[in-house]
């Protein structure tokens, strides 16, 4: 049987938003799209914008989440990330952050969640 990886991201984005929440981060937008990529969730803190890439994973033999978040993507979520600041001029008036959300063993009963703040800058 073949998996719905579209219908498997947006359940792993809303469990992270939830995660998020009750960490009292608010999400303004999910999967934001633009020709230059996608951001999972566009969220707020009320001190900072924090753009959020989601990683899930059943196994670590590859990479882990976090580590599959290399240059390439990295770049991807910057370049959108300004764009979405052009459509948004007003929430780039506090400072932008980019955090990763990696979930890992998610075809367990319990999988693990970990919150990275800052986990890159948009050098």
């Amino acid at each position: 049987m073949r998996r719905d990886r579209n219908a498997e991201g947006e359940f792993w984005e809303e469990a992270a938003s939830a995660y998020l929440a009750r960490q009292g981060v608010r999400t303004l937008l999910r999967r934001y799209r633009c020709r230059l990529g996608e951001l999972d969730l566009v969220c707020t803190d009320d001190a900072s914008l924090i753009v959020v890439e989601v990683r899930a994973r059943s196994s670590t033999r590859h990479a882990s989440a976090a580590d599959s978040v290399d240059y390439f993507k990295r770049r991807r979520i910057v370049q959108a990330t300004r764009h979405l600041l052009m459509r948004h001029p007003t929430w780039g008036e506090r400072p932008v952050r980019f955090d990763v959300v990696a979930i890992e063993r998610i075809e367990s009963a319990e999988p693990r969640i970990a919150w990275i703040r800052g986990a890159f800058d948009a050098d």
